[in-house]
């Protein structure tokens, strides 16, 4: 039986619903001192409506009235399910993501026992908070015996801000086809990606340069060393949550471990941003905050601004992309058709990668940068072995593309405590296993993505700064 504690010891009263992802919904803990729980946060995963339908047997998977021979047979079952595997994202973090990036930079994580009932009664108590099309395609997975104990990096005092940074660099021309190189090589793989968007939702007016009014983004903006250019990129992101209500996962603003969600016509939903970034103003006295929208946007990137130009976060992800990355997927699908064959899908027949291979390729892979960097690079060939490493660094790769960073912010008032944090963090999160099973759709995507910027009249120059 595993040492890790049991969330049963708590109330579902206790755990505040913060926010939820594709695949997993995070909890903070709110209830009485406890030295296991205290400034921690729950990450449980979730699973689509009809697999909790198929497998719990009533609506959304929540049944929390068994009758006593169900549950004495439930409760074999979990004993027997108690020492399932640690979440994928545990092992995946210790094995491989702590030996790229500093553990400064990483949010604790520990794996916790939970129990069916305890995890139906929290489900109970969130549906009503969690927003309607969330509700409509997954639910959590009361059939997990284990979740995530985490760092909790927005509740307590202060503030926290959520970004996911997205592709930090554009491709090498080496391995793109005269086709698609002119146009890779100008425009960055995010920004092109929201043209498509656009184009497929029909909304917003159009706008050739990739990047109007519902997105102007860069990511290249915000991995760049110039002040100015971080600036423009935490404007776009702001305008974009704003005009979007908070719904474009880009930017998320969390105050006292509550997200907010903007409202263009209503000033008072950032009142309570306004009362960190203006203390002692009497905002919450007021009907609006003391400042413009645009002093507000202004005085948001100001606060944030030092705290991402000071920390080594953005250029370690930079680097991690790129390295890993070296071929773009239309690279690593031209191999794969020289190797297995143009008509076999990229992936097809390919096993997911074990911790233990995992381990080896982060040792090969320091290892090459150890002699890149000494000016030993070697031509590596094509090989079946080769293949396997490349499949395995573009996998790693999209986790470092896919994640998010957390920017906590203390409170700017001059009577908030001072410590060790006192000019904030930032910390790394969801650096989640990718499937080799994901390739050939990834394949597919860049295509379609591509194909859909071809005709573009005006396309948008990114810049790479350190290309």
């Amino acid at each position: 039986m595993s040492d890790a504690p049991r969330i049963e010891h708590t109330s579902p009263r206790d755990w505040k619903y913060i926010s939820e992802g594709g695949s997993t919904i995070v909890f903070s803990y709110t209830g009485p001192p406890h030295p296991q729980f205290d400034g921690t946060a729950l990450r449980l995963r979730k699973r689509p409506i009809s697999a909790a339908v198929q497998t719990q047997g009533v609506p959304h998977g929540y049944d929390t009235q068994d009758n006593g021979e169900k549950q004495a047979d439930r409760n074999a079952v979990e004993e027997e399910q108690a020492d399932e595997p640690d979440d994928p994202t545990i092992i995946f973090q210790r094995t491989v993501i702590e030996r790229l990036v500093p553990r400064a930079h990483l949010p604790r994580l520990d794996a916790v026992h939970v129990a069916r009932a305890w995890l139906a009664e929290l489900a109970a108590l969130t549906e009503p908070l969690r927003p309607p099309e969330r509700r409509a395609v997954d639910a959590i997975d009361t059939g997990r015996r284990k979740a995530v104990l985490a760092t909790d990096l927005v509740g307590g005092g202060g503030w926290a801000v959520e970004i996911k940074p997205k592709w930090g660099f554009l491709p090498a021309p080496t391995h793109l086809s005269p086709a698609t190189r002119p146009i890779k090589t100008r425009t960055c793989r995010f920004c092109m990606h929201t043209h498509l968007k656009r184009t497929a939702q029909s909304k917003g007016a159009h706008d050739d340069t990739g990047g109007g009014e519902i997105q102007s983004y860069c990511p290249l903006d915000l991995f760049a060393d110039d002040p100015a250019r971080v600036r423009q990129a935490l404007h776009a992101l702001w305008d974009t949550w704003v005009a979007s209500g908070g719904t474009v996962n880009n930017l998320r603003v969390f105050v006292r471990g509550k997200m907010l969600r903007p409202n263009a016509a209503d000033p008072t939903s950032l009142t309570p941003l306004a009362e960190q970034l203006f203390p002692g103003s009497q905002v919450s006295s007021s009907a609006t905050p003391p400042a413009t929208p645009d002093a507000l946007r202004d005085a948001f990137t100001s606060a944030i601004l030092p705290l991402l130009q000071h920390t080594p976060v953005l250029r370690t992800l930079a680097r991690l992309q790129r390295t890993l990355d070296a071929l773009d997927v239309e690279g690593l699908a031209a191999l794969w058709a020289r190797l297995r064959g143009a008509d076999v899908p990229l992936g097809h027949g390919e096993p997911d990668p074990g911790m233990g291979e995992w381990a080896a390729f982060v040792g090969a892979y320091l290892a090459r940068e150890r002699r890149e960097g000494e000016g030993e690079g070697e031509e590596s060939g094509e090989s079946e072995a080769e293949l396997r490493y490349r499949i395995l660094a573009y996998l790693l790769s999209a986790s470092f593309k896919d994640c998010s960073i957390i920017l906590r912010l203390p409170p700017l008032s001059s009577n908030a405590p001072k410590g060790d944090n006192a000019e904030g963090t930032v910390t790394v999160i969801d650096l989640d296993v990718k499937s080799i099973g994901r390739l050939a759709k990834w394949a597919a995507l860049d295509a379609e993505i591509v194909d859909a910027y071809r005709g573009v009249a005006h396309p948008r120059a990114c810049v790479d700064a350190h290309a």
